[in-house]
């Protein structure tokens, strides 16, 4: 059971199951009787003592892979038919569903329980109502995928149940970008430590090796978005279909978290060597910029460090995993402010004065 919304993660997700399909319906239509075709018969649930195979990979998709679009009145109609293409041309068992009924149950009981009603900061609420609105969104999200996973077999006449797919790439983990128990929550994340840079370039590279899958070309290429504000017709772009992107709301680009990640973890950089570093590498930004984006982020890790405690289990790809349990045994709790190392920060500033080019720039 994968979550599947349209965007290049969870897409991601949904084709590193297409290509084992692919290979695996290529290996036992070869060898009908050998391992491979075994194996095949035992997960569709076919009679092991037969020698059926997948007729095409998508045969086997249908089988084993069931993927759910998830939308709310925030949603776009771009990424649900991005999310429908690609289910269709892997041959997943795919439902496109609206969860507005449960959201709109959940803030009922919380209105009679309180009195009050949360509104959208573009609605006159305030930054935590706009926050509790988005996660609880993606949090009964999560909720849907378990009752799919335990009830779609049954839905179609078979036993057992699924396992869930989470579908939050590394850059996430290490920023904090992502709601406690959404859909990064799962029994196994394929992508917990794949770049969103890497997952771009494998949706691009499966795009031009498989052209039934050339959705994933126009997946990758669209900027990632939540969907979990209202659309503001104003500023929605074509490709995006929504006005609120992942990189406006993070504050700095999937690139740059991929520099943070690897100083971070591989070069055990603080605040300060980070940014003695960065000082070098971004030349083209002037100290103070480069500043405010180390600031930036080392707040963000530190305040959002807790979730990496709770994280899925994901194949380990990347040298920055930021999976607490395994990979980074840095502590968890931290003093956000980082008032030391900031202050020295702003002191190295104060050295390099902005030139004439940095302010024109």
């Amino acid at each position: 059971m994968s979550y599947l919304t349209g965007g290049a993660d969870s897409s991601s997700v949904a084709a590193i199951v297409a290509v084992m399909c692919i290979l695996v319906t290529k290996a036992a239509r070869d060898d009908p009787e050998g391992n491979v075709a075994q194996d095949c018969r035992r997960v569709c649930r076919q009679d092991e003592n037969s020698l059926w195979v997948p007729s095409t990979p998508q045969e086997m998709g249908n089988h084993v892979l069931h993927t759910t679009f998830m939308g709310t009145d925030n949603s776009s109609e771009v990424t649900k038919s991005r999310a429908k293409r690609l289910g269709d041309a892997i041959g997943s068992y795919h439902l496109s569903i609206k969860i507005d009924l449960m959201v709109s149950a959940v803030l009922q009981v919380f209105q009679l329980a309180t009195g009050h009603m949360p509104r959208f900061l573009s609605r006159g609420g305030t930054m935590s109502e706009d926050l509790a609105l988005q996660n609880i969104q993606a949090r009964l999200r999560m909720v849907t995928a378990y009752l799919m996973a335990q009830l779609l077999p049954w839905v179609r006449g078979r036993s057992g149940f699924l396992l869930v797919l989470g579908s939050a790439n590394v850059d996430e983990g290490l920023r904090g970008y992502m709601t406690k128990y959404d859909c990064s929550s799962a029994d196994l994340n394929p992508i917990g430590a794949i770049s969103k840079g890497d997952l771009k370039r494998m949706l691009l590279f499966l795009s031009k090796k498989y052209p039934d899958f050339d959705v994933l070309a126009e997946i990758a290429n669209a900027p990632p978005t939540a969907e979990l504000r209202p659309i503001d017709a104003a500023t929605a772009t074509a490709e995006a279909g929504h006005s609120q992107t992942d990189e406006d709301d993070m504050g700095m680009t999937y690139e740059e978290l991929g520099y943070f990640g690897r100083l971070r973890k591989i070069s055990r950089c603080g605040p300060v060597s980070m940014f003695r570093k960065l000082l070098v590498t971004w030349n083209h930004l002037s100290p103070s910029e480069v500043a405010s984006k180390v600031k930036r982020f080392f707040y963000y890790y530190s305040l959002n460090r807790h979730k990496m405690t709770t994280i899925t289990p994901a194949y380990h790809a990347e040298a920055y995993s930021p999976d607490d349990n395994r990979f980074d045994l840095r502590q968890f709790l931290y003093n956000t402010k980082w008032t030391r190392q900031f202050a020295v920060i702003d002191d190295i500033v104060s050295e390099h004065p902005e030139t004439d080019k940095d302010k024109n720039d």
